[in-house]
Formats: C-alpha cells, structure tokens, sequence
C-alpha cells in the first residue's frame, strides 16, 4: 500500500440542490487525511464518470436526496465501467430506501451510508476497502 492518500470524489447526480451534506463530508474526508476533489450541484452521470477518469480517483462518493438514485446509480456504475474504472469503489449516501440498497450492491455500490451516518464512519469504511483493494 502507497503512502499517497486516498481520492475521492463527491458528486451530486441529477437535479438535487441540497448540498450541505456532501459539503460536510468533503471537509470531514479532507480533515480525515483525504484527497477530496467536489464537483459541485446538478452533475450527470456522464460529468461525473468523466471527472472521475481525469482525476484518477480511488473512491466516487454520490450524494443522493432526489429519488432518482434507482436512475442515476446504475448509470454512474455502467459509464465507469465503460471507460475502465472497475478498479474505483463506489458508494453513495443520503436518502435511499433500504428495499433499494440490494439492487444498488448488484450493479456495484459497495456501500449506502444514510442520515446519522458519521464522517468517522465513512472514514474507516474507505480506509478498510482501500487496504483490502490496495488501491491507496
């Protein structure tokens, strides 16, 4: 394992305009020792899978209150995949039934943190996959 830290990126998919939530984990991830890179309000799937490519990221973190996480999730997922990105670990927070969570873990969302998750959380969850990944 390199002593570079791990890369994130913080995306908000779709027409979603509350971003306090992913603000707070940026700065937690960056406090945490993180790279963060955020890419701001209201991306597409293909912003993000592109973002994603040009910053060499280990981690793309999406942040979902819309609804349409069944829409974009699975979308985010294939355009990865499409442009060789199978190594990256995705995961998603914010408002997702737990019915969904099963679906979102076949097309490759490791992990679905919700409401009352801590940055500590998210944290060690990261730091485990990126060791058992080795990609940090």
């Amino acid at each position: 394992m390199s002593d570079r830290p791990i890369k994130v990126l913080i995306a908000k998919p779709g027409l979603d305009g509350h971003d306090r939530g992913a603000k707070v984990l940026a700065r937690g991830l960056r406090d945490e020792g993180f790279e963060v890179v955020y890419t701001g309000l209201r991306q597409t799937p293909e912003m993000i899978a592109t973002a994603a490519l040009q910053e060499d990221v280990d981690v793309v973190g999406l942040s979902i209150l819309s609804g349409a996480h069944m829409t974009l999730l699975p979308r985010i997922c294939d355009l990865l995949r499409d442009r060789g990105l199978d190594d990256v670990l995705v995961v998603a927070g914010g408002i997702v039934p737990d019915e969904d969570v099963p679906r979102l873990r076949e097309i490759g969302v490791a992990a679905v943190f919700g409401p009352g998750t801590t940055i500590g959380e998210v944290a060690a969850f990261l730091r485990e996959r990126a060791r058992s990944r080795d990609i940090a």
